[in-house]
């Protein structure tokens, strides 16, 4: 492999995560009227300032500029760092039940109060990322209280695996469906994957701090000490023994055998429901995240079981995949629907993905399919006049406008953490 390509793939990337993404948060998305970050700025370029503020959105913009700042340490990005953990806090965490609000209005109030987990994962990914790039005691508390919450209310302890959503009171809710583009079944791979994701990464924080004796920690929200947070044993095996049961579950229950593809939405009981579907965007994802989290927990036999299983997924994923490097959303096996607009999401996750296997098991072929997305995205999807990426492009090269530029689901995170990767990895080479 060329060292140029690779250095040159580091340098460009990091001058559109420092140049592109993150100024446009910065000065079009932060909201000096009501606090936090706008709603949505529609995919022509207009600010909706009254739009809802979604727990999703805030929680992967505290992510984004948290890992942003780690990385890069630039004090504006820790500025906005605060700014998101400051409004998670103070308007998305249910001071009464515990959990997060999945909206509030464009004031802060309460909108949505439904309990979905995904969310609430999303949570804890951006206060342990906080936690890791500044040492805060209050963001890991919370992160280790909304860690009991998933655990607590989630958790099926009769089939194993986590359920969707529950409402405020933590009671049964008859609508589990994270968007209206889902299936209602109560468990599905999207959730799944993104409770796995946020707990790597508390691990990670946790063992970091552990590492370098930089905590004391004491379990008692908004508590003041004049020393670091210690980590008590018993919390990081906890954590670890739900990350390596997670783990199990990808491959005992989510994986189809026969296809290597991730199967979607489960019944209680993990029967596959709404139909044969496949996304090859989530595959891709999903290869890199659980390869993540098997490095991060450090078994050996872990880690052994599951890199066939990464680059078994990985390469089912090639399905999606369009000659100019791109790839598609999803498909419906059964009806023979193909959604194959090329979303910003997939593209970036796509990238890292095939750069994961380049780097752990030497796969040449695999960075030539990361640098000829990365070239994709370069040429179709950046906006390089206005900031950010757009939502899509539709197959026939045409821009998806109806998408939003920012909003509920259109957040920095992917595009954010794709060039994050990619520097921090090939600063370990």
């Amino acid at each position: 492999m060329n060292e140029e390509h690779v250095d040159m793939m580091k340098l460009e990337m990091q001058d559109v995560l420092e140049n592109n993404i993150l100024p446009f948060w910065l000065e079009k998305m932060q909201d000096n009227e009501n606090g936090g970050f706008y709603g949505r700025i529609d995919g022509s370029g207009v600010l909706h300032p009254d739009a809802e503020k979604g727990a999703i959105l805030n929680a992967r913009i505290l992510w984004t500029f948290s890992a942003a700042y780690r990385v890069l340490e630039k004090e504006e990005l820790l500025e906005a760092a605060t700014r998101a953990k400051d409004y998670l806090v103070d308007h998305f965490i249910d001071p009464e039940y515990g959990g997060v609000y999945w909206s509030v209005d464009y004031q802060g109030n309460p909108l949505d109060t439904k309990k979905q987990f995904y969310a609430i994962g999303f949570a804890i990914y951006g206060l342990s990322e906080y936690a890791r790039a500044t040492g805060d005691r209050e963001a890991l508390e919370y992160a280790l209280d909304l860690y009991d919450c998933i655990e607590e209310h989630a958790f099926d302890k009769a089939h194993n695996g986590y359920i969707e959503a529950c409402t405020r009171e933590w009671g049964e809710i008859a609508d589990m469906r994270l968007s209206e583009l889902d299936a209602n079944y109560p468990k599905s791979q999207n959730t799944h994957l993104h409770i796995i994701e946020p707990y790597t990464n508390l691990l990670r924080c946790l063992k970091e701090m552990q590492a370098q004796a930089s905590c004391d920690y004491v379990p008692a929200i908004g508590s003041v000490l004049p020393v670091g947070i210690s980590v008590p044993i018993e919390t990081i095996v906890s954590i670890e023994s739900s990350l390596r049961n997670l783990i199990d579950i990808f491959t005992d229950f989510i994986l189809n055998p026969n296809t290597n593809h991730l199967d979607l939405f489960f019944d209680m009981d993990w029967k596959r429901g709404a139909g044969n579907l496949e996304s090859y965007g989530h595959d891709i994802e999903c290869s890199w995240l659980l390869h993540e989290a098997a490095l991060v927990l450090g078994d050996k036999k872990v880690l052994a079981k599951i890199e066939g299983v990464v680059q078994k997924v990985a390469k089912a994923s090639e399905k999606g995949l369009r000659q100019d490097g791109s790839m598609i959303h999803e498909a419906n096996l059964d009806t023979g629907h193909v959604d194959d607009d090329l979303h910003w999401w997939v593209q970036a996750e796509n990238v890292v993905g095939w750069f994961n296997l380049w780097q752990h098991f030497g796969d040449e072929d695999a960075f030539e399919k990361a640098e000829k997305c990365w070239k994709y995205i370069k040429d179709q999807l950046i906006d390089w006049d206005n900031g950010e990426w757009y939502w899509s492009r539709h197959p026939d090269g045409t821009l998806n406008t109806t998408g939003d530029k920012a909003g509920f689901w259109k957040c920095p995170y992917h595009n954010s953490r794709m060039c994050l990767e990619i520097i921090e990895r090939t600063a370990e080479n």
